[in-house]
């Protein structure tokens, strides 16, 4: 008996969006290392810092960002992870 090939199916044309620093945009938005509600959206809920091609930053803030969340690690504003059991 012979398997016959799965017909083609016809896919959707996936269009992705084109990410743009959030920091470039908005002038106003400022990366301190005191700010954590802005820093918050950079971490994923384990502590680890959002990398450049996800969060789409620029590689310019990305730095400063990154300095930032390490400041604030240090002095206890932002958890380095999470209590997991």
């Amino acid at each position: 008996m012979k398997r016959e090939a799965p017909k083609a199916t016809k896919r959707k044309k996936f269009y992705q969006r084109k990410k743009v620093c959030r920091f470039c945009v908005d002038k106003t938005l400022e990366i301190d290392y005191k700010n954590v509600k802005v820093l918050r959206h950079f971490i994923t809920e384990r502590g680890k810092i959002i990398p450049r091609r996800i969060s789409g930053t620029c590689s310019r803030h990305q730095r400063i960002l990154t300095k930032a969340i390490k400041q604030a690690r240090a002095i206890a504003l932002l958890p380095y992870t999470t209590a997991v059991k």
